[in-house]
């Protein structure tokens, strides 16, 4: 490299440094010395009445799960998945070896009972055996009558039968599988007596406003029913954390769906909230239900404060909480903004 290298990028060294050294004092006086324009608009708060929109899954309010009493070994499955099945049609049963060795040993022993109870009740009558000794007895049969009604309940219950009409939704076990006693072996619903409802999670704040009764219009593809809110549920669902709005269809005869079909709706509340229509410009750091907006001070100043966030309706977000008492709020310029930043209304 030659001499002349050298000196060139020493000047531009040089040059690099002078200019690094005045951006700082340019940058603080322009922070100093700028009062920042901003647009604003008046504010109302209105009573309000929206459209809900919500999505799930179509199911039958009685929709049940069967399963055996007791545990044991699966003897046969009689249906399938998608089975019609009858009110007290044998769908499934255990084998029966063990359960039938087990009414077996409680027979025997209430015989037994019942010859110990006359043995003592013969002698009491003698004199040789004792009172206590005879009601000893007495209990003894007793309980082992109550042994026997246990296993015969238990050999009644080692098949399921249909509780109703409907169709089998799922079949959970096989010929030949282990299961412990209440593990479920079939899911059923009555959606022979077209019982169908369409099951939609909403938020918590829409749970809110809907109420029983309320009209909806329920979409499958792209045919629409009627319908109405028929059930609200009191708890959150604990994987999602939503809260579920039951809507029956007012034609249940018309739907030819499967059970877990998807559908939409939309709800029509009959309830009204008041609440704030602002754009969407007007609000800074929004997160989930929350946000921020800028409104004036009387010594034109910006002061920052938080909403809640609704509904989205005609282009506008609705505001629950936050704006009480405020005329006006910031709608441009407010990116610039920060606490008590000087401003400058414009028209």
């Amino acid at each position: 490299m030659n001499i002349h290298n050298f000196k060139f990028i020493g000047i531009a060294a040089i040059l690099l440094s002078i200019s690094s050294c005045k951006e700082p004092k340019v940058e603080s006086a322009t922070v100093i010395n700028d009062t920042i324009p901003v647009k604003v608009i008046a504010i109302t708060e209105e009573m309000m009445q929206v459209s809900i929109e919500a999505s799930g899954q179509f199911t039958t309010e009685d929709e049940t799960l069967l399963s055996f009493k007791t545990g044991g070994i699966v003897q046969h499955v009689f249906v399938k998945d998608g089975d019609a099945i009858k009110k007290g049609q044998l769908l499934a049963t255990l084998n029966m070896t063990e359960i039938q060795a087990q009414v077996q040993q409680a027979k025997i022993g209430l015989e037994k009972a019942m010859r110990d109870n006359k043995r003592a009740e013969n002698l009491y009558k003698d004199s040789v055996a004792t009172l206590e000794q005879f009601q000893n007895s007495r209990t003894a049969l007793e309980i082992a009558q109550q042994q026997y009604n246990a296993a015969k309940f238990n050999e009644n219950y080692s098949e399921i039968r249909a509780n109703k009409n409907g169709y089998v939704l799922r079949k959970f076990v096989n010929d030949g599988q282990v299961i412990a006693p209440g593990s479920p072996v079939f899911q059923v619903n009555g959606a022979g007596n077209n019982l169908w409802v369409l099951k939609v999670s909403v938020s918590d704040r829409d749970w809110s406003i809907i109420n029983k009764g309320d009209k909806a219009d329920i979409k499958i593809e792209s045919v629409t029913f009627a319908g109405k809110v028929v059930g609200k549920s009191e708890s959150a669902d604990p994987v999602t954390g939503t809260m579920w709005v039951t809507i029956q269809p007012d034609e249940q005869t018309k739907i030819n769906i499967a059970a877990g079909s998807f559908g939409k709706a939309t709800i029509i509340p009959s309830s009204s909230f008041k609440a704030w229509a602002i754009p969407y410009d007007a609000i800074l750091d929004g997160n989930a239900g929350d946000g921020y907006v800028f409104i004036p001070k009387e010594n034109m100043t910006a002061k920052k404060i938080k909403i809640k966030i609704g509904n989205i309706i005609n282009g506008k977000v609705l505001v629950t909480e936050g704006l009480t008492g405020i005329n006006s709020i910031i709608v441009s310029g407010n990116a610039y903004l920060n606490e008590n930043t000087p401003i400058k209304i414009i028209k």
